[in-house]
């Protein structure tokens, strides 16, 4: 269980995300176009996943923004902006921003996501939302950094999670 806070009052998610050096594991998550997407539909690429509690919210935006305009100079790699918001509200937020550089998934219905990289809020208002984290997974599926976000309110350390692409 990792602790963390939002506002400043601590909550915990299920446990802690994968290290560093280890397989990433797989998930099963759902596009805008309601298919499924898996990390092995990324083979060979570069992936950032940018996951946050929802994208209706100001960090949360913000983040989706930052790494958007930061993922369109970056060579064989792919962004993935996830969390539990429906995949129209998703696609709704990026077509009125202008985002066209990160995809975004979600784990609106069944989905492994959270229990595979232990990333759901089990406390606290948020209880049952992903937590704020960035994981770096390299071409062959091996987690390269990640950040567990200390508290919710705060946006990642994008010049880390980028310099471990």
């Amino acid at each position: 269980m990792a602790t963390i806070t939002f506002k400043g009052a601590e909550i915990h998610t299920a446990g802690t995300l994968p290290a560093a050096g280890n397989k990433a594991p797989d998930f099963k998550l759902t596009a805008g176009t309601l298919s499924d997407k898996t990390l092995a539909d990324y083979q060979g690429k570069k992936v950032i996943l940018n996951i946050f509690p929802s994208i209706d919210t100001g960090t949360c935006a913000a983040s989706v923004r930052a790494f958007n305009e930061k993922a369109a100079g970056l060579d064989n790699t792919i962004v993935l902006c996830i969390s539990k918001d429906l995949p129209f509200a998703q696609g709704r937020f990026c077509a009125a921003e202008g985002i066209s550089n990160v995809e975004t998934l979600s784990e609106y219905k069944d989905s492994n996501f959270s229990d595979a990289y232990q990333l759901r809020i089990i406390d606290g208002p948020l209880a049952g939302l992903l937590s704020r984290a960035v994981i770096v997974v390299d071409e062959q599926g091996i987690v390269q950094y990640t950040e567990q976000v200390s508290e919710i309110a705060n946006e990642p350390d994008y010049d880390k999670a980028l310099a471990a692409i």
